[in-house]
């Protein structure tokens, strides 16, 4: 959504036939909380569009107020009386926070200002699909965490962000949880729209491994909706990724991490169509759930829509 606003003319959080996490659908879905990422590329200009879509964040909040509000530890205390849907933001690419020129103070800074400017920061991811200053990318092979990454993670630590593996590479992955352990750092480990492996082999989805220590670590699983993650193919694969998670471990950790982001115009038409008719848009998650409702348990079933992303968020903020 804040790319959308940041990047597109005459952008509008209200227009369904735009962006797939528009606030119609979303208040057609149900939904009462929604991450919205701040995501750049590794370019020169990354920390302006970084900051130009934490002012989106702030404008969007100010001309939907009747329908946003920020989510913060008291709007999750009270979640089943909310109206209004709970956003906050999330950093996809680090590179927005530091490009790969400035001193590394530079990141801090322009997180404190982030910050600032928005409120609460949900989760981190150091990359994105390539390699930057704090490590390896999804599409990346043999980069794993760098000095930098290090000095990012020990910044963060205690301040109530997660860390983010969807977009890692394996080697930063380990990395990451490695560096967490061996100094002892507080600091949450989530996969915020990442699927398994096991069901799709695809270098954005978790393997069994990560799987388990995003468990052992008591985080969050969010299942990714875009296609090219799930199965090129077969829609009802989604069912098999959300059943796979709660069949091995993560009962606790499942959620929804849909992916929904501005599609129009995309270069490479070998992704078309990016999303299956039966996670198109946000509108569609009731229908998931009663689709679950011959595999998963009513108790399961409010994990999965918002339980355990509930208590994470009210443990972490609280």
């Amino acid at each position: 959504m804040l790319s959308y606003l940041a990047n597109v003319p005459y952008a509008n959080p209200a227009n369904s036939a735009d962006i797939a996490c528009a606030i119609p659908l979303l208040k057609a879905g149900n939904v009462r909380m929604q991450v919205c990422a701040i995501y750049t590329d590794v370019r020169k200009g990354s920390m302006d569009l970084g900051i130009k879509q934490a002012f989106k964040y702030r404008e969007m909040q100010m001309f939907f107020a009747k329908d946003l509000q920020r989510a913060d530890a008291e709007f999750l205390n009270n979640f089943s009386c909310q109206q209004k849907i709970g956003t906050i933001v999330a950093i996809e690419n680090a590179a927005g926070l530091a490009d790969e020129y400035v001193p590394i103070n530079k990141a801090f800074e322009n997180l404190e200002y982030i910050l600032k400017l928005t409120g609460r920061i949900a989760y981190i991811s150091l990359t994105h699909h390539t390699e930057n200053r704090f490590g390896g990318g999804n599409y990346t092979e043999g980069i794993g965490l760098k000095e930098d990454g290090k000095r990012l993670l020990d910044y963060i630590a205690g301040k109530t962000i997660a860390i983010d593996l969807s977009h890692t590479s394996d080697l930063l992955a380990e990395g990451i949880l490695t560096h967490i352990d061996a100094h002892g750092l507080d600091i949450p480990v989530i996969a915020s729209h990442s699927n398994f492996r096991t069901i799709w082999n695809h270098k954005r989805n978790l393997t069994d491994e990560f799987v388990k220590e995003i468990i052992h670590r008591k985080g969050l699983i969010g299942i990714n909706f875009l296609r090219a993650f799930l199965d090129n193919d077969n829609p009802d694969r989604v069912y098999e990724h959300l059943i796979y998670g709660f069949q091995n471990g993560a009962e606790e950790q499942m959620c929804f991490g849909a992916d929904f982001f501005y599609t129009k115009n995309w270069p490479d038409q070998m992704r078309l169509p990016f999303y299956f008719p039966n996670v198109e848009d946000a509108s569609k998650y009731p229908a998931i759930l009663e689709r679950l409702q011959e595999d998963l348990s009513t108790e399961q079933l409010e994990k999965l829509a918002y339980g355990n992303a509930q208590r994470f968020f009210s443990n972490l903020w609280k």
